[in-house]
């Protein structure tokens, strides 16, 4: 395995803009926070997404709305997501991700990939590291017959299982080994799920017959609520989610 891309955050300030694109607004899930570039920095080598609790309008509001994203007058939330879209992708390797989370109900922080051939979900969604609900999920989804509805491999442990009161106070590499026969997906060289690559075929041609076949992007993101992060409401703000890197091996 090589070393063919990384970023280690070195640099104080915005994050190289030759490695990171953002995602901005309401993105998806319901969730309750509003995507801005300005809670994304580098400090003292570790990329850091902050999570707040304050005030946005939403410019795309319009009354009586039957949307989500439009019928929200207010965000009350901020927070960052950060992709490799159209910058970087890849087919197969080794990608390590040393990050630290802060396990407090309302947080959805995720470390993920999306295909970059097909809709959701036929071009195939890996999530090496979601937190939510108390629990570390380890995930892949690909397409069914129903548009928009997705096929589900995936794993819950619970933070509580890995016997440490301090867990989330400490940083974890998580690990994902791909090649074309499967997904392996860890945190700290624990092995926490296996995904057969010769199984997960799509059924339709909205994405390729097998979408991790194909590359993928990244995406490191805060997510605030919605349709799993649970009441943010009890929760102190601001919150941090730190990477220390992204490194990628082929």
């Amino acid at each position: 395995m090589q070393l063919v891309w990384a970023d280690e955050f070195e640099v104080d300030g915005a994050p190289d803009p030759k490695n990171w694109n953002y995602e901005l607004g309401f993105a998806r899930n319901r969730e309750l926070q509003w995507y801005q570039r300005q809670n994304a920095y580098c400090q003292g080598g570790r990329l850091v997404i902050e999570g707040r609790r304050e005030r946005r309008k939403n410019p795309n509001y319009e009354a009586g709305s039957k949307t989500w994203k439009t019928q929200r007058k207010f965000a009350e939330y901020t927070s960052a997501s950060l992709t490799t879209r159209g910058l970087q992708s890849w087919k197969y390797g080794r990608f390590e991700v040393k990050a630290r989370i802060t396990a407090k109900p309302g947080l959805w922080p995720a470390i993920w990939f999306l295909g970059v051939e097909g809709e959701w979900p036929s071009n195939g969604e890996i999530d090496l590291m979601e937190y939510y609900d108390g629990n570390i999920l380890a995930n892949a989804c690909w397409g069914t017959r129903q548009r928009w509805n997705a096929k589900w491999d995936s794993i819950k442990k619970p933070v509580d299982s890995f016997g440490d009161p301090t867990w989330d106070e400490r940083f974890h590499v998580w690990r994902m080994d791909w090649d074309a026969d499967s997904i392996k997906l860890f945190v700290d060289d624990r092995l926490l799920n296996t995904i057969d690559v010769r199984k997960t075929l799509n059924p339709t041609d909205r994405g390729p017959k097998n979408p991790f076949r194909q590359p993928h992007y990244l995406l490191l993101n805060l997510a605030i609520g919605g349709a799993n992060g649970g009441d943010p409401a009890g929760t102190t703000f601001p919150t941090r989610y730190e990477i220390e890197y992204v490194r990628v091996y082929q």
